[in-house]
């Protein structure tokens, strides 16, 4: 896969536990048959849509080993290795490669509320990443991790970091950001991708995206819409994601991480909705909400498992 350029939706597949918060990997494993099933062109997990940050290290071993496995190259997996420390993120970076993923995402480093680094220590970061891996680096630059990542630097570590070469950009005026990216780094930026559960994806793709990385409920939704996009007919990607935005809107400003679990439960894809505490359970008003804004929409979540 060394030159596979990855387009598409690739999703976020959650972490998923039990009543009591254990994994349940069998559960795990239903949830990526779905995502798949549904038209994922790939999947991401141990994202933050995965509450990657209540995992402890074994556990993230366990999810990405049993993933990998079940998922036996049906689609590429893209695995996020985030971690304050160099060190640590090769580490992480190099045993999902070595499990078999096709991509790594990353977060610039950065803990807490206030404490980052210098362009240069981030450079310094990407590139020790790099030297340990053979296989790309997504940059996630969200707002989450409260590091100004400008167009002309995420450029100039996609000329200047061998690996670096996918970027999704969730921050306000996404779509700006991705054409002045794509203007500056040129061919070095294979996959300009859009985020943030596809809340803003029409300008991103009319600014230059090629792919998606959305919530893992309703692929089969969003792919109507990239596959309209990407054959030329902008006009039916328009009326599509007319269609299908309330159920985006619902999951980006209600319901977060929780709405990809709450549906497949509904839907009979896994036992429990469970989210780890300090995390809240939704309202049941929320999920009553959500549940009638998708049921609208009859996606493939709602009754895969019924």
């Amino acid at each position: 896969m060394a030159n596979t350029i990855y387009r598409g939706v690739f999703p976020v597949a959650p972490t998923v536990f039990d009543d009591n918060g254990r994994l349940d990997l069998e559960g795990q494993k239903r949830a990526i048959d779905f995502m798949i099933d549904a038209g994922s062109n790939g999947i991401c997990i141990l994202a933050n849509f995965s509450e990657q940050f209540v995992l402890t290290d074994a556990e993230r071993i366990q999810v990405q080993d049993t993933v990998l496995n079940h998922v036996a190259g049906r689609v590429p997996v893209i695995v996020t290795t985030t971690h304050f420390s160099t060190d640590i993120c090769a580490e992480r970076s190099r045993a999902a490669q070595n499990a078999g993923a096709a991509m790594v995402m990353i977060m610039p480093p950065y803990h807490g509320a206030t404490i980052r680094v210098s362009e240069r220590q981030i450079q310094e970061f990407f590139g020790r990443v790099s030297d340990a891996i053979d296989i790309p680096i997504m940059i996630q630059d969200a707002p989450v991790a409260g590091t100004p990542l400008s167009a002309p630097f995420l450029a100039k570590l996609a000329k200047e970091v061998k690996n670096v070469s996918y970027f999704k950009i969730e921050t306000a005026g996404a779509a700006s950001k991705l054409r002045e990216l794509i203007e500056l780094g040129g061919d070095a930026v294979v996959g300009p991708w859009d985020g943030e559960e596809a809340i803003t994806l029409i300008p991103d793709f009319d600014a230059g995206a090629t792919g998606a990385m959305t919530g893992g409920a309703y692929p089969d939704g969003i792919r109507k819409i990239v596959d309209a996009y990407a054959a030329g007919d902008t006009e039916k990607a328009a009326d599509l994601y007319m269609q299908w935005l309330p159920l985006i809107n619902y999951e980006n400003r209600q319901c977060g991480l929780a709405a990809c679990k709450t549906l497949m439960k509904e839907g009979g894809v896994i036992k429990s909705d469970m989210v780890r505490h300090p995390l809240a359970p939704m309202h049941p008003k929320v999920r009553e909400g959500l549940l009638r804004v998708a049921r609208r929409l009859d996606p493939l979540v709602l009754s895969w498992g019924k």
